[in-house]
């Protein structure tokens, strides 16, 4: 009779959130950020969004893959994927296998995951914000998050399953490409790890048990919060989701390891990949800059001139519509809290390879060279300031633009001014930046695909 009457008050709930999400206003930008640190040591960022009776809630730690040990590459992403597969008993509460918790979180009408990015490692709430069902969704999301059961058959299924994925995607071009450029511009960097059958191998349930101990510590996380709650009501979920994890002695967490800095590219390389496919993969690039970088803007929009704005972009007019080299061609900066990535990235028949390179190489370090011109640069302003609104049209947008002021310590007015800083970035802000991140003759460029030389 309890899991019905739960049903029936988060249907209602629910009905209530869509009909209000019809009527809400894209006011988001308007909406002002409140930060404050838990006596726990957890820091908590929040934004009052009344308009639907909905929260969403991302728990963030320092323990994502850059982490991993290298032999044991994909540790992070393990205990992720073992977090939903059971919780033990504590006390009068029974355990919870995979199955018990799915039919929980479904009883509530809410959702938890978690997930290991390159930097990070992440737990994601979503509930409505009835006071009975949020309460629930908060005391089953602490268990969840302190006391995972990572039982053995579950793991050594999981592992299989992985590991034969991992397998499969070695047969495609794309994976082979992806994994020589990591490798050729991070070298032994932790960003250039990638999972293995054999890393996965060497992961055992002891392993995902120290990983959970040493990382999730309540006065390691970072707490951010979007939705239709007050402070007190933010500061009570937050406590009630850390409350089951250890809690840090007067002194706080101890340091973490420091992880080694991403070191600049010295010389280019080049590595010709043989593969039998219908299209060859190109990947250029090298070390970009961190999320916190202060040209991280000036370099939003210089990427989107080059090649981030899709068809109207330079790389997209030189190698598709004069040339007709590839279908799509892209160019991507990735920042983290070290140097991400930057990539052009593209397919090309084998035989055109070598000129699709050429061309995108000519492009590319012309553009760094003379930067935008002003129509380019006015273009890219519309579209990114046009655009704007749509980054944060709903809780679960804002929340991520949240997450990302709270993950790299950005100001708490940064979307406030936003679109004002583009809209004040000249040619020559573009131009000085592109020269300061990006050395277009010291590139990684990796080809895979054609047969051998």
């Amino acid at each position: 009779m309890m899991t019905f009457a739960i049903k029936k008050v988060a249907a209602r709930a629910m009905f209530a959130a869509a009909c209000g999400l019809l009527g809400t206003q894209s006011a988001w930008a308007l909406l002002p950020i409140q930060h404050w640190t838990e006596p726990n040591g957890a820091r908590i960022w929040l934004v009052e969004s009344p308009g639907i009776p909905m929260v969403d809630v991302q728990v963030d730690f320092d323990a994502g893959t850059r982490r991993d040990p290298a032999p044991q590459a994909g540790l992070a992403g393990a205990a992720a994927a073992m977090m939903s597969k059971g919780v033990r008993g504590d006390g009068g509460e029974p355990a919870m296998d995979e199955n018990a918790l799915g039919e929980a979180w479904a009883d509530l009408g809410a959702s938890l995951s978690a997930s290991a990015e390159r930097d990070g490692f992440s737990y994601s709430l979503r509930s409505l914000t009835d006071a009975g069902l949020l309460d629930r969704a908060a005391r089953l999301a602490a268990r969840q998050i302190a006391q995972p059961a990572f039982p053995q058959d579950v793991w050594q299924r999981e592992r299989a399953r992985w590991s034969a994925s991992l397998k499969e995607a070695e047969t495609r071009p794309g994976t082979v490409a992806g994994k020589a450029f990591a490798q050729a511009v991070f070298g032994t960097h932790p960003y250039g790890q990638r999972t293995t059958p054999d890393t996965l191998a060497r992961i055992e349930v002891a392993d995902l048990q120290a990983f959970h101990a040493r990382y999730l510590q309540a006065c390691r996380a970072r707490v951010s919060i979007v939705g239709a709650v007050t402070r007190a009501q933010a500061q009570t979920l937050a406590q009630t989701l850390l409350s089951r994890l250890p809690a840090s002695d007067a002194t706080g967490c101890a340091p973490l390891p420091a992880v080694p800095r991403v070191q600049a590219l010295d010389k280019p390389a080049e590595e010709k990949i043989p593969f039998a496919s219908a299209q060859a993969h190109v990947l250029i690039g090298q070390p970009s800059f961190p999320r916190k970088d202060p040209d991280f803007l000036a370099l939003l929009v210089g990427n989107h001139i080059l090649g981030g704005g899709g068809f109207t972009s330079r790389l997209t007019e030189e190698v598709r519509e004069k040339r007709g080299l590839s279908y799509s061609v892209y160019s991507q900066f990735s920042p983290g809290l070290d140097a991400g990535p930057f990539v052009v990235g593209l397919q090309t028949r084998p035989d055109q390879a070598e000129q699709a390179v050429k061309v995108s190489r000519e492009v590319l370090a012309r553009f760094v060279a003379e930067g935008p011109t002003a129509a380019e640069l006015r273009a890219a302003k519309d579209n990114l300031i046009g655009g704007f609104a749509l980054r944060i049209d709903s809780n679960r947008k804002l929340l991520g633009n949240v997450v990302n002021i709270a993950w790299n310590d950005l100001p708490l007015d940064y979307l406030e001014h936003w679109t004002d800083r583009v809209e004040a970035l000249t040619a020559a802000d573009i131009r000085a930046a592109l020269a300061r991140k990006l050395q277009p003759d010291r590139m990684v460029t990796v080809v895979v695909g054609g047969s051998a030389p």
